[in-house]
């Protein structure tokens, strides 16, 4: 939540005491500092010794939090402004596809069937894939198509105008929601920078080192303002400190914003990782050992006969045998009598999808897409030559960890409320933006100035842990490896600076004994 740097001065410099620009929880006392220190800085009355729980753990915190602002705040930057754009982004999507989105109201739709047909006589190379129905007055139905037109994991969005059949446009159509292509670029750039699979990294360590750098800034907040009494102390936790000049006005507004911020920020953090490459695959598994997986329905029917035991008849449905199909001639129920089952099991009156039968032995698979609150996520699968539903899942009878995920995942992509979900996402991405200049820029205040070499202020000294009592020491230790596991990218660069720190620790003591 920011890089803030606790000492103030060099090694050589007397802390000054409190003021209107820095407070004695600002400076790096002589009892807080370490071996390396009395190299530069003579002995320290206090070393060696062990303290209280707290008072060992601040500087710990302070190291960690400065470090790991200072090091992870670019990626966080950049996942911040890339996310902004996202939020904004559906807003924007529906102003500029808007002529496909969109017509005027007409008195009565035409067939379903009759729609696919348009849509499959204006692109004859495309194969069926599935049809979102028109979900509320004057909106298209989306037919989707896989076409050599598109990528392999794009489809081809024809977009029909559900009153009289006419094609309105097509467009490429990505992922579950949708997304078209503005809004699929967006949601590239954030998550990989449109790099692809290498990209991902980038995401996973802002994702991995957010929730850190969030709580750290958290417990030093709430630890700067214990000594404020009544009012005065819940007044300094969540407003800037009036009057305030330089770096304490600084420090004043980001903590402010980050109490304010920082469950928002911590939540960004878990469900983002819900969906990386490592840490996601690990919470796969630990998901599913906790008998919380996502469910799906079954498409694959008994026996693998789709066609009622008539064979090829029917494999290949959405290409030349789909357009037979579809208008619910020959051995198949047609995509009508599957909207009208998809009615009368209630799954009807908002968004749903109507995947097509992928291949011989499959059935059509009508499911819910609504994912505002509250969602409607039920699912059948639907005979395509009987009508027969052989599958049916509630998202009521989802395990509870599942549904925890998919609520989580639809509240961090801006979907589970609306525009106001866009507009509090919009804030965080903001805050935390904020955030990081007001860290970088405590990080430059605290400066030596004393000389007039450009110089940036250093921080806290080394050493930190071994002041945390053990009874705190070992279960932080327990806790941070567990994490490193379950977090790849944030145990790694943990692990990496443990040890370049030590290296450089004891390259510092050699030269001071050997001086």
């Amino acid at each position: 939540m920011s890089v803030e740097d606790p000492a103030k001065g060099n090694e050589k410099t007397r802390p000054a005491p409190p003021g209107p620009e820095t407070t004695a929880d600002d400076e790096v006392t002589t009892a807080e500092r370490t071996p390396d220190d009395r190299a530069a800085s003579g002995p320290s009355p206090a070393a060696g010794g062990r303290t209280s729980a707290r008072a060992g753990l601040r500087p710990l915190v302070l190291r960690l939090h400065f470090y790991a602002g200072l090091l992870v705040a670019p990626f966080l930057l950049v996942a911040a402004a890339t996310g902004l754009l996202y939020a904004a982004s559906f807003q924007i999507e529906k102003a500029v596809y808007a002529h496909e989105l969109r017509v005027p109201v007409g008195e009565a739709t035409v067939p379903l069937a009759r729609q696919v047909e348009a849509a499959l006589d204006a692109h004859p190379d495309g194969t069926l894939t599935a049809v979102w129905p028109s979900a509320e007055d004057g909106a298209t139905t989306r037919v989707l198509l896989s076409d050599p037109s598109v990528d392999e994991d794009k489809s081809l969005a024809v977009f029909v105008n559900p009153y009289t059949g006419e094609v309105r446009g097509a467009l490429e159509s990505y992922g579950g929601s949708g997304a078209l292509p503005f809004r699929a670029w967006v949601s590239g750039l954030h998550s990989n920078l449109n790099l692809g699979e290498p990209g991902r990294l980038y995401s996973e360590i802002a994702a991995s080192w957010l929730w850190v750098v969030a709580l750290g800034g958290l417990l030093l907040w709430i630890g700067r303002r214990r000594t404020a009494r009544g009012s005065g102390r819940v007044r300094g936790l969540l407003l800037p400190e009036r009057g305030a000049t330089g770096r304490r006005r600084t420090m004043s507004w980001h903590g402010a914003v980050g109490i304010w911020a920082v469950l928002g920020l911590v939540f960004l953090s878990a469900t983002g990782l819900t969906w990386s490459t490592y840490a996601g695959e690990n919470i796969d598994v630990l998901r599913t050992e906790l008998r919380g997986a996502t469910p799906a329905v079954t498409a694959t029917l008994d026996g693998g006969d789709a066609g009622g035991g008539h064979g090829d008849d029917h494999s290949g449905h959405g290409d030349a045998g789909g357009r037979e199909h579809a208008d619910g001639q020959g051995k198949d129920i047609g995509i009508d009598r599957v909207y009208e089952i998809a009615e009368e099991r209630k799954l009807t009156g908002g968004p749903i999808e109507i995947a097509a039968p992928s291949e011989e032995g499959t059935a059509y698979v009508v499911k819910q897409t609504d994912k505002h609150w509250p969602v409607h996520l039920d699912a059948v699968a639907v005979h395509p030559a009987t009508g027969e539903v052989t599958d049916e899942l509630r998202f009521a009878d989802h395990p509870l960890l599942a549904k925890l995920t998919r609520w989580g995942i639809d509240a961090h992509q801006g979907l589970a409320f609306g525009l106001v979900n866009q507009l509090l996402l919009m804030g965080l991405a903001l805050g935390l933006i904020l955030l990081i200049v007001w860290g970088y820029v405590m990080w430059w205040q605290r400066r030596p100035t004393q000389d007039r070499r450009l110089r940036l202020g250093r921080p806290m000294p080394r050493g930190a842990w071994r002041r945390v009592p053990l009874p705190v020491l070992l279960p932080l230790l327990v806790a941070a490896a567990v994490a490193g596991w379950l977090i790849p990218l944030l145990g790694i660069p943990l692990a990496a600076f443990l040890v370049a720190d030590t290296l450089i620790g004891a390259t510092a003591r050699r030269r001071a004994a050997g001086g």
